[in-house]
């Protein structure tokens, strides 16, 4: 299914930096469109310091969607570096810049550099819940069992 989701640039801290392209998917059955620092100058993440990384875009969802966004694999396996809060939600009437929380959990300094592939954007359809507080609930056969009781 295919949604439109409008995009606005956002001045920042970047000068006169030409605008980098707009998100892609990078293959045709990507889930994810690649989200890239739009930075300045390089930044260096030390071991364990969080930053928001800017995007340089702020999104308009429709009603009834969000926006996720996650880490890359290949940057988490090489360089162990991940979104903090992963998925982060974007929700639709959020308007502000698009940051990412990254985290270096690795020994080594990691530097994030202009148009870096950062994160994944995953534009998800969302469910709005009405809860029923209930006494009992059904029964099933996991039943409260959680935290790797179903196995390895």
């Amino acid at each position: 299914m295919a949604v439109t989701v409008k995009v606005k640039r956002v001045p920042g801290d970047r000068g006169a930096l030409p605008p980098l392209p707009l998100p892609r998917y990078h293959s045709d059955q990507a889930a994810g469109l690649d989200l890239q620092a739009d930075v300045a100058e390089d930044w260096v993440l030390l071991p364990f310091q969080p930053r928001a990384v800017p995007t340089g875009l702020a999104l308009e969802l429709p009603a009834g969607f969000e926006a996720q966004v996650r880490s890359r694999s290949g940057l988490a396996l090489k360089h162990a570096v991940m979104c903090l809060n992963s998925p982060g939600t974007v929700d639709a009437d959020y308007r502000g810049e698009l940051q990412v929380i990254l985290m270096n959990l690795g020994q080594q300094p990691f530097t994030v550099r202009r148009g870096d592939r950062i994160a994944q954007l995953v534009i998800a359809q969302v469910a709005r819940a009405e809860l029923s507080e209930v006494s009992d609930l059904s029964n099933t056969s996991r039943g409260g069992g959680g935290f790797g009781s179903t196995g390895r």
